[in-house]
């Protein structure tokens, strides 16, 4: 018996449907559904890194007790069109395990985006 997934990521904010919204309009992530027949999101199978970090890491904010990680099939097209929404996107060096850019939700959470290395 094993864990074959990530079946949700719950997390509180100030406007949960604003903050749904959001997500929707900018990553395509459908919101919680309400009623038969909705669609929730599906993400496409790939790898997925579960990392516990000690409370002193510097990898996100000292104040936020967690970080998202999206994978990605073309960063530097979805960079452009977040950016063209006004979104502030810092795109870091390419590492030996792919491409990866840093942004945040509007309340403020840390979202990673990452393209893997072919």
């Amino acid at each position: 018996m094993r864990v074959t997934g990530i079946g949700g990521l719950f997390f509180r904010c100030s406007d949960p449907d604003a903050t749904a919204q959001w997500y929707h309009e900018h990553f395509g992530i459908n919101p919680v559904p309400t009623e038969a027949g909705q669609e929730p999101w599906r993400q496409d199978a790939g790898p997925t890194v579960f990392a516990p970090f000690p409370n002193d890491a510097d990898y996100f904010p000292s104040e936020k007790s967690w970080m998202i990680n999206f994978r990605v099939d073309d960063l530097d097209e979805i960079v452009a069109r977040l950016r063209g929404d006004g979104i502030s996107v810092e795109v870091s060096p390419e590492d030996p395990t792919g491409k990866f850019a840093r942004l945040y939700d509007p309340e403020g959470n840390p979202i990673e985006l990452w393209q893997p290395a072919p």
